[in-house]
C-alpha cells in the first residue's frame, strides 16, 4: 500500500543541494518522491493514483509557486511539471529550481510547441510528454528520472567527501599537492617552495594518506576532480 505524505515539508540543513547530517556526514537518502505540479485537479489525481499504485511516494501541487514555496524533504526525487499554467509556467519553474538545486523534470502539456520543447530539454528536462499522458511512457520516464537523481546524488556525495579529505590537508600540503600532480619531481617541487626534497617526501606521504590514495595515479585523478592549480609565490617556511 502506498504511503501518503504530510503536506508540510521537512526542513533539513543542506549544502549545495546535499543534506548535511551531524558530524558533517553526507548520506544518500533511501526514500523516493515524485512531485506533481498541474493546475488541473483531474490530471493531478490521475497521475497521483497511477504513481501510488506503482509504489511511489507522491506530493501534488496546484501551481508552480506552491511547489517553489514548499521546503522539500530530502529524498531521491523527480518533478512532473505542467508546461502551461496560470501564474508561473513550467519553464519559469524549471529555471527557478535549476538555480538553487537539482531535480530531474518531466514536462507534460496539452498545448506543447517545438520552441518550448527545445527550451525545456536544453534546461535539462528528462522528457516532454503530451496529454493525455501514456501511462507506460510516464512510468518509464519517472524511473529514468529517479535513476538520474540517484546518480547525481551519489556523485555529489562522493565529491563532498573528496573536498573534506582535501580540506584536512595542511596549508603546506595544499601547496605541495598541485606541484606533484603537475609532474614535478620531489626535488623540483622542493625548489619551487624553498624546502628540501626530504621535506617534500614527508608531505607527499601525508597527502597520500589523508587523500586516501592507494597510488600516485589515483592521487592525480583525485586532484584532477578538484581542479587544483599551483599556488602563487612560494612560501619559504617549512
Amino acid at each position: 500500500m502506498a504511503t501518503r505524505f504530510d503536506e508540510k515539508c521537512t526542513e533539513h540543513h543542506a549544502v549545495n543541494g546535499r543534506v548535511l547530517f551531524p558530524q558533517g556526514v553526507y548520506m544518500e537518502p533511501t526514500k523516493e518522491m515524485v512531485y506533481i505540479v498541474d493546475d488541473d485537479p483531474r490530471v493531478r489525481e490521475a497521475l497521483s493514483s497511477l504513481l501510488r499504485a506503482s509504489g511511489k511516494g507522491v506530493r501534488i501541487f496546484n501551481s508552480g509557486q506552491q511547489f517553489l514555496d514548499c521546503r522539500r524533504e530530502d529524498s531521491c526525487a523527480c518533478l512532473i511539471l505542467d508546461l502551461k499554467m496560470p501564474g508561473l509556467g513550467g519553464l519559469e519553474v524549471q529555471r527557478s529550481i535549476s538555480a538553487k538545486t537539482s531535480i530531474p523534470v518531466i514536462f507534460i502539456t496539452g498545448r506543447g510547441d517545438i520552441p518550448s520543447t527545445v527550451t525545456a530539454m536544453k534546461g535539462g528536462a528528462i522528457d516532454f510528454l503530451t496529454k493525455p499522458v501514456d501511462e507506460a511512457a510516464l512510468l518509464s520516464s519517472v524511473e529514468r528520472a529517479l535513476q538520474q537523481d540517484r546518480a547525481n546524488r551519489k556523485e555529489a556525495i562522493e565529491h563532498a567527501r573528496l573536498v573534506a579529505r582535501y580540506e584536512s590537508l595542511t596549508p603546506r600540503e595544499r601547496e605541495v599537492l598541485p606541484l606533484l600532480v603537475s609532474g614535478l619531481l620531489n626535488k623540483q617541487a622542493g625548489f619551487e617552495l624553498g624546502i628540501t626534497e626530504y621535506t617534500v617526501q614527508i608531505h607527499r606521504g601525508h597527502i597520500m594518506r589523508k587523500m586516501e590514495a592507494d597510488s600516485f595515479a589515483t592521487l592525480v585523478k583525485l586532484a584532477d576532480k578538484l581542479k587544483l592549480e599551483p599556488t602563487g609565490a612560494p612560501n619559504r617556511n617549512t
